[in-house]
């Protein structure tokens, strides 16, 4: 009688007497603190709001985030731009699914430099005594773009120093409060835009051809999520933010100095914002 109870009461468990387990959804992350700020947010409403999700963000390389998603490994990459991300994109085009654009605004990027410099244009670095370029991975297309087409095209003296985007920044605060005269590598969205007053140069080589257009930021996730996972698809594929709100909450995940509770803090600070994601997800959880 015994081992038939433990039988029936297995088999019950087995059959959906026990507790659901959670899915798990796994994220790219990159470094980049829009990529950052993305992907604890949804860490923090799928978890905590959509009950039955566990979010694990993975920090990696650009080019492995692509890859990592298209086979399987990762669930989606919420920080793809277009078109300097293009070439990378197409590789992986058939595996993948591209959600719409998450930013509703236009994007910046491009070579800076302090408005204290008397610099408007990117040849007029030979008159400044500037020394450095700082820019972030090596992976990163404006990164190449410089090294392979910016440097040789207008024949710098300055040195291209590369280095993850926290240690690129972390240069640029140092030099900017000292009154240095350098050039770094800049982009919005970004906190940066807030804390720093500086200038984008001009290209009148076009030598960062593409990379001089504003682009998109979209994300992309593996084509089996929307079967695999609809609650974590219905959310991404609803989340949307403006410059303002990923700018507001890149500064309180710095000022926390932790993207989790950051993000946790930003979200119960603006739910209206966050309540029609939530409720998309809801909805697919119902259905």
């Amino acid at each position: 009688l015994g081992l038939l109870l433990l039988l029936v009461g297995t088999l019950a468990t087995g059959c959906g007497g026990g507790s659901e387990q959670p899915k798990e959804l796994k994220l790219a992350n990159i470094g980049w603190d829009e990529n950052v700020a993305l992907a604890y947010l949804t860490k923090v409403l799928l978890e905590e709001e959509l009950g039955n999700e566990s979010v694990d963000v993975q920090q990696m390389e650009l080019d492995t985030a692509y890859q990592a998603v298209a086979s399987g490994d990762l669930d989606a990459f919420q920080d793809v731009w277009l078109p300097n991300q293009r070439a990378l994109l197409e590789g992986v085009a058939e595996d993948v699914k591209l959600l719409d654009p998450w930013f509703l605004d236009t994007t910046a990027q491009g070579m800076a430099v302090p408005s204290y410099m008397d610099v408007t244009s990117i040849d007029q670095l030979y008159e400044t005594d500037a020394d450095l370029i700082l820019s972030i991975e090596p992976s990163s297309v404006m990164t190449q773009v410089v090294a392979d087409e910016v440097i040789p095209q207008y024949g710098l003296k300055q040195k291209l120093v590369e280095a993850p985007t926290e240690g690129m920044l972390a240069e640029v605060d140092i030099r900017y409060n000292n009154k240095e005269e350098f050039a770094f590598m800049a982009w919005s969205p970004h906190w940066m835009n807030q804390r720093y007053d500086f200038r984008y140069l001009e290209d009148p080589k076009d030598a960062m051809g593409p990379a001089n257009d504003s682009a998109e930021c979209w994300t992309f996730v593996n084509e089996d999520l929307r079967e695999k996972d609809p609650v974590a698809f219905a959310f991404m594929e609803a989340l949307k933010l403006t410059e303002e709100q990923i700018n507001d909450l890149e500064s309180v995940i710095n000022q926390e100095g932790d993207p989790l509770e950051g993000s946790r803090i930003w979200a119960r600070a603006n739910r209206d914002v966050a309540q029609p994601w939530i409720d998309a997800a809801s909805n697919a959880q119902g259905s």
